[in-house]
């Protein structure tokens, strides 16, 4: 790592460490971000189609008009000409994979009588969601994916997808055949913050949705954060985060490859191996310099380490586990022997792979889980991307008299103590002038 990577000795200051890898952790949204977001934003809820165009003009495709934001039925048919069959295959079985594992997430309405009193919930998806596709230097149509398949297992009626083209117009036909494939027909050839906000306040080419979706660069976070309350949104996620929790048990050449899967996104990535094993430790550190000679990304990918990679030493798998905890990573791998022994330890982490033969691609692509996760420490008090982020979820209470009898006195005793007498007259005005609990039939 030409000596850029760090190596952290945390045996015996665990704290110091907690607070190095803290300060590895990319900050907040700059200022100057959000006040720029906050124009392009403000703009576009103004001027709608006028400003979304101008937007991406400037920042994607300087020949943009209105009538190109929309990709018409016949382009979306034309991309499956232009895709790998072998790719098609594979996003076939890995939606299928989705489709499996996101099933057996779905909750469901519910009543139960409870002496008189009617209690239940009312679940029902949400009318529509936008997806945000980033373009950036990879194009994202696994993304696509691991939004919209919850989305269709809870039931939403109507799912667009934005994503930026490029200088000449264009979307990767693999985002376009992904979303047929996803059922999506509602494609718009735009991205970025204004993407965000057409999503949010409607254009007039443009339809607006009750939930944003997906992930993006600062501006797109930062307009999600903006447009927050006018519709949801699934989390402000930052740069992807790994942790590789490893002992002597594993293959120091295996622990290598899968600290490196992760720093090659965006080069500001958080990567964190923990391990208890020093040999372990220095054989990684070996055999990341012979790794990164091969890879295609190598420039980026040591940019990424070099701010937000590190290698620590802890005193005991235990000492590393409290240490996990505290990161609360997006991904977490346990290179362990019985990992799964060590599976209820885990208190925040966004994914964990369990062994050897769970490498963090396999949930980037293909297993099942959505890879939407948190990020930030986030994990510690949030989830990933999932069929209840796509669901409302409605109470319901039906009181019949004997029950409304049964709870009255408690009411009014609550609701004057709290200084709300009408609350409490709305209880009292039900048992004297109707009687409420006076009928035999109703006792």
């Amino acid at each position: 790592m030409n000596g850029q990577l760090r190596v952290i000795d945390a045996r015996h200051d665990p704290e110091g460490a907690s607070v190095v890898l803290r300060e590895m952790a990319p900050p907040g949204l700059p200022k100057a971000v959000i006040e720029r977001t906050a124009q392009i934003v403000e703009d576009v809820r103004q001027r709608g189609d006028e400003a979304v165009v101008e937007y991406t003009r400037r920042f994607d495709w300087p020949e943009a008009t209105v009538e190109d934001l929309t990709v018409g039925q016949e382009e979306l048919e034309k991309a499956f000409d232009e895709v790998d069959r072998d790719w098609l295959r594979a996003l076939r079985r890995a939606k299928s994979n989705l489709f499996r594992y996101h099933e057996q997430q779905a909750p469901r309405s519910w009543l139960q009588d409870f002496d008189g009193l009617l209690l239940g919930q009312q679940v029902k998806p949400v009318a529509s969601v936008g997806i945000h596709v980033p373009g950036m230097s990879a194009s994202l149509p696994s993304t696509l994916v691991h939004c919209a398949v919850p989305a269709a297992v809870a039931g939403v009626a109507r799912v667009v997808m934005v994503t930026p083209p490029d200088k000449e117009g264009h979307v990767s036909p693999e985002r376009l055949v992904a979303a047929s494939e996803c059922s999506i027909s509602e494609v718009y050839r735009v991205g970025g913050a204004q993407a965000v906000a057409a999503l949010a306040y409607g254009t007039q080419t443009l339809a607006s949705v009750a939930k944003v979706v997906g992930p993006g660069n600062a501006y797109v976070i930062a307009a999600k954060h903006l447009v927050y309350g006018q519709v949801g949104i699934d989390s402000l996620a930052g740069p992807s985060e790994a942790v590789i929790l490893a002992d002597g048990s594993a293959a120091p050449a295996l622990a290598a490859i899968d600290f490196l899967t992760q720093a090659e996104h965006t080069g500001d990535n958080m990567v964190v191996l923990i391990t208890p094993d020093e040999e372990l430790l220095n054989a990684v550190a070996e055999h990341l310099e012979a790794l990164l000679e091969c890879l295609d990304r190598d420039e980026m990918i040591r940019q990424s380490l070099g701010e937000c990679g590190a290698l620590v030493l802890v005193e005991s798998l235990q000492q590393g586990i409290d240490l996990t905890n505290e990161i609360a990573p997006e991904h977490l791998q346990l290179l362990v022997d019985d990992p799964g022994g060590w599976l209820g330890e885990i208190q925040a982490a966004g994914c964990i792979f369990l062994g050897p033969h769970s490498p963090v691609p396999l949930g980037d692509y293909a297993a099942g889980p959505s890879h939407v996760l948190p990020t930030g420490r986030a994990a510690r008090f949030s989830s990933g991307l999932s069929v209840n982020d796509f669901l409302t979820f409605s109470s319901v209470i039906s009181a019949s008299r004997r029950a409304l009898s049964a709870l009255a006195e408690d009411v009014i005793v609550l609701a004057e103590a709290e200084g709300l007498s009408a609350h409490a007259e709305a209880l009292r005005y039900r048992i004297q002038s109707h009687g409420v609990g006076d009928d035999p039939k109703d006792r």
